[in-house]
């Protein structure tokens, strides 16, 4: 499976487990930030940005999550790790299970966040609309439609410079890189695989996740053999930086950062 060479970094303990952090569709690796003064104190951390986000390379459209999970599996071997903790959003959530479904001896455990496993039509249908409106008004033109999924109005309101942030990632996603991670999603077809999945995951859902529901996320953890299940309240689809503090929690003992 042909890879591209992602944009990545390391922190933290380099003689540490590793956990290689994804993101979501039209973010950077800069949206786990918040969470790194935790993990960096147990974990080799190292994040990455997708191929056709931030400073990673935009091969031509469309890609296939068989590529998307070559691309994250070859992170991994640039940092010579051969065996790792996963955790992804959204996107990077299912780049996750692929990872556990597709190479299961290169994965210690997953956490998925915020995402789905299937494609129904309403789904594919909303990709379609906002391609339309990608197409008419340019990528800022997509970010005006997420930011309200994306962030609950308490978040918004009371800590605008995370909605910020969040904007800058959005906006260093290039048009063909949005088009292509989109084909994907529109192609998703884990859900009739999760019986198969032998790594230990954890499937953390927003409660105000209009997408990624949280009945959805927990049906996906009950057809896995070997999984958890938690929703993160009051949170709307980017759990970790809308509910950070609580996002940690839910997370804490599944990644053994406390006692259990």
């Amino acid at each position: 499976m042909t890879h591209q060479t992602l944009h990545s970094v390391a922190s933290g303990r380099p003689e540490a487990p590793a956990l290689l952090l994804l993101n979501s569709l039209g973010a950077t690796h800069a949206m786990w930030d918040a969470q790194l003064p935790l993990l960096e104190r147990y974990y080799r951390v190292i994040r990455c940005d997708t191929r056709g986000h931030g400073d990673s390379p935009t091969p031509p459209s469309p890609y296939s999550f068989d590529e998307i999970v070559a691309d994250a599996l070859a992170v991994l071997d640039a940092h010579d790790v051969q065996r790792a903790t996963v955790m992804g959003l959204s996107l990077g959530g299912m780049t996750a299970l692929g990872m556990g479904l597709t190479a299961p001896e290169r994965i210690e455990r997953l956490i998925c966040c915020a995402a789905r496993s299937d494609a129904p039509p309403p789904f594919v249908q909303s990709w379609h609309d906002r391609l339309a409106k990608m197409e008419a008004g340019g990528i800022e033109a997509v970010w005006e439609g997420t930011v309200g999924f994306w962030l609950s109005e308490e978040t918004r309101r009371e800590h605008p410079e995370r909605e910020a942030a969040l904007r800058a990632g959005f906006l260093k996603t290039r048009q063909e890189g949005y088009r292509g991670c989109a084909n994907a999603l529109m192609r998703l077809d884990y859900l009739r695989h999760l019986g198969e999945l032998r790594v230990p995951a954890l499937f953390v859902a927003g409660e105000l996740d209009g997408g990624a529901t949280p009945d959805t996320m927990r049906a996906m953890a009950d057809a896995c053999p070997n999984s958890d299940f938690a929703v993160v309240a009051g949170a709307k689809h980017v759990i970790n930086v809308d509910r950070p503090d609580d996002f940690a929690l839910a997370t804490l003992k599944f990644l053994d950062l406390v006692a259990g």
